[in-house]
């Protein structure tokens, strides 16, 4: 999967490719509380884990299994989080998108303008004819963001994630080409 060309970017957020020095504020996003309740990033989260990560992101987009981007301010190119889509292994026109957003940077609107910015090209010159968004039931930010980018939310998923102790609705979301045109898309 190929880079966004131009790149993605708006008045508040840009969006590009990880880089080896990002990677402190990879850990200290990874460690954040909401960020390990809500995602699949490791508990123990080093130093280590964040080098593999950008490693890994360029082969993923390499080889076509993933997108994963840093979310940026367009200002001084600060890390704000993180927006990335997984590719369907199955379906080469269908991702699945998801994102985080540092401490710090919550509640400004950053998590929907990138999420929102990948969507669009995702879904038009990237190619794809579907995208799926996951969020906890008891994610209302992530809930929020998902409809004010447009997606469609399909059902609940039960008890679909386990991130311990116990297991957790997820809410199922999904933005097709067609959606693109509608309020908030």
């Amino acid at each position: 999967m190929l880079l966004p060309d131009p790149p993605l970017r708006d008045d508040r957020v840009a969006l590009r490719a990880w880089r080896r020095d990002d990677v402190p504020a990879i850990v200290a996003g990874c460690r954040d509380p909401l960020v390990q309740l809500w995602t699949r990033v490791p508990r123990d989260y080093g130093e280590d884990d964040a080098r593999a990560f950008v490693a890994g992101a360029a082969r993923g987009r390499m080889l076509g299994e993933a997108l994963d981007l840093a979310i940026a301010d367009p200002a001084d190119d600060r890390v704000l989080g993180a927006v990335g889509l997984l590719m369907d292994r199955h379906d080469g026109r269908r991702a699945e998108i998801g994102y985080w957003v540092a401490a710090a940077e919550r509640g400004r609107g950053v998590a929907r303008r990138a999420c929102g910015l990948l969507s669009r090209w995702a879904l038009g010159p990237g190619g794809l004819e579907r995208l799926d968004l996951q969020a906890s039931v008891a994610n209302p930010a992530s809930l929020r963001v998902a409809e004010r980018c447009g997606f469609v939310r399909e059902g609940t998923m039960r008890a679909a994630w386990y991130r311990g102790p116990s297991r957790t609705d997820m809410a199922l979301f999904s933005l097709l080409p067609s959606d693109l045109g509608r309020r908030g898309a």
